[in-house]
């Protein structure tokens, strides 16, 4: 049984071969765009964090690299420790030089460290400017030691010697990429730009824009542009900058993924976490009441996962945490997936809830309150039924975690007017359908101790406090 979802493996021979959310036909439509589009540009593929996009542009590498076309993937996280991203990024260049190519990289290479040379004292004076007040001192570490006049003509012949130098690189590397790669444009993937440090990713962005924009290499940026938008705004120490537009300048054109089928990725964890081995285990299968609790598990996923756009990687959380507190039930003890499946879920996506849920401090309509807000429902009749199932469960349970087992009263009592019971607690999902609320705590407490159990009995297992069985 698996603890963690672990990468997916990439077949060599056929890269989506197990990929789970049908994206091929997305590589395919950006493979055409990068056929039509040889010369050279810079594709942003924008896509929220945990939805997938570094899974997806290794699949899509592979499976350029099987059409012919050669790449290289950065991973600009890994390698933030490197404080020029120029030194990183001729570094991944270096590594698909041929023989016959080798010269040309190297004589690439020597007008690159010539470039950096000139980057270097402008960005040793912006730090200084930055972060040091004292004239002298920033005198001292830009090396102005000359008069304004000397400095100023240094300046002019820096700047003079810098354009050259640029133009010099970029004919340099346009020639080294068209004799190497024989008229395909090369594939520069650049991967986790937003989770880098921000001075580190609006170099890398500046470099390529200014450095990079050669015939011949089409840059691929996986970002989620939202947080490398917040990046922007913290290296050039403003919420005013529009970052929006600032990306524009270095974005030829956006893609984004399409969100997958929602049934797609809860259905493929549920086997992938091997939930089953555990639900229809033969001793389990013995309990009548406990049968079907694998149908009852994937009906209130469906009902957690399709009412809410919830990222794939705290979906693989939800389910790796459910899975391990799994292992601490006997047998023959009661799960009732709603109620275990929902508290996985609200603590990785609703921490705040779970919390003041475990500190018992919320009063009970204000549980529903916060279940309402939660659950954000596409209400109908079938969502309806499972809705108020969740909330029965919750109320109940929570209402016998605050009151001692032996002052404890149901929330319904009998009405002898009526000779029915009478509930003590609206619903909050349709007040108007209360009977349909007593029928369930009814049912709960009819024939069992299931209606007996309190929120401790749960948390205590989410929270791994009892010890897993073997």
């Amino acid at each position: 049984m698996n603890i963690k979802h672990n990468e997916i493996d990439i077949s060599e021979e056929n890269p989506f071969a197990n990929c789970k959310l049908d994206r091929k036909k997305y590589a395919d439509v950006l493979t055409n765009i990068v056929n039509s589009y040889t010369y050279g540009f810079v594709l942003g593929i924008n896509n929220k964090w945990g939805t997938g996009k570094t899974t997806f542009v290794r699949m899509w590498q592979k499976d350029l690299e099987n059409n012919g076309h050669k790449t290289v993937y950065f991973n600009a996280w890994e390698n933030d420790f490197e404080d020029n991203p120029l030194t990183a990024l001729m570094g991944e260049l270096k590594t698909l030089t041929k023989k016959s190519t080798e010269p040309e990289f190297k004589s690439t290479l020597k007008k690159a460290a010539t470039l950096s040379k000139h980057i270097a004292p402008v960005i040793a004076q912006a730090l200084a400017d930055k972060y040091i007040d004292t004239k002298g001192v920033k005198d001292a570490i830009a090396g102005v030691t000359k008069g304004l006049s000397d400095v100023f003509e240094n300046e002019v012949n820096e700047y003079a010697e810098k354009k050259k130098s640029i133009t010099e690189f970029k004919k340099s590397l346009s020639e080294f990429i068209a004799n190497t790669y024989e008229g395909k444009p090369l594939i520069f993937i650049v991967d986790e730009l937003d989770r880098c440090r921000p001075n580190y990713a609006v170099s890398i962005l500046e470099q390529i824009k200014h450095f990079f924009s050669v015939p011949n290499v089409v840059f691929v940026l996986s970002i989620d542009k939202v947080q490398l938008g917040n990046a922007i705004k913290g290296v050039y120490g403003s919420d005013f900058i529009d970052s929006e537009e600032y990306l524009r300048r270095f974005i030829d054109l956006e893609y984004s993924i399409p969100e997958p089928d929602a049934d797609v990725f809860y259905i493929y964890l549920f086997e992938y976490y091997e939930f089953n081995e555990f639900f229809n285990s033969t001793e389990r299968q013995k309990y009548r009441e406990l049968q079907k609790d694998s149908e009852y598990f994937l009906r209130i996923a469906k009902l957690l996962f399709t009412n809410r756009n919830i990222p794939l990687r705290q979906q693989e959380k939800i389910f790796g945490l459910a899975r391990v507190a799994l292992r601490s039930f006997n047998a023959n003890n009661y799960v009732v997936p709603h109620i275990f499946l929902f508290l996985a879920f609200i603590k990785i996506t609703d921490n705040e809830f779970y919390t003041s849920l475990k500190n018992k401090e919320l009063t009970l309509l204000e549980v529903q309150e916060r279940y309402l807000k939660t659950i954000i429902l596409n209400k109908n009749d079938e969502t309806e039924n499972e809705l108020m199932w969740l909330e029965v469960y919750l109320v109940n349970f929570y209402h016998n975690f605050l009151e001692s087992r032996y002052y404890r009263k149901k929330l319904y009592e009998y009405d002898s007017e009526s000779s029915s019971n009478k509930l003590l607690i609206d619903s909050i999902i349709n007040k108007d359908k209360n009977s349909s609320f007593l029928n369930i705590l009814e049912n709960i407490h009819r024939g069992s101790s299931e209606g007996d159990l309190d929120l401790g009995y749960f948390l205590n297992r989410i929270e791994l406090l009892e010890n897993l069985k073997t």
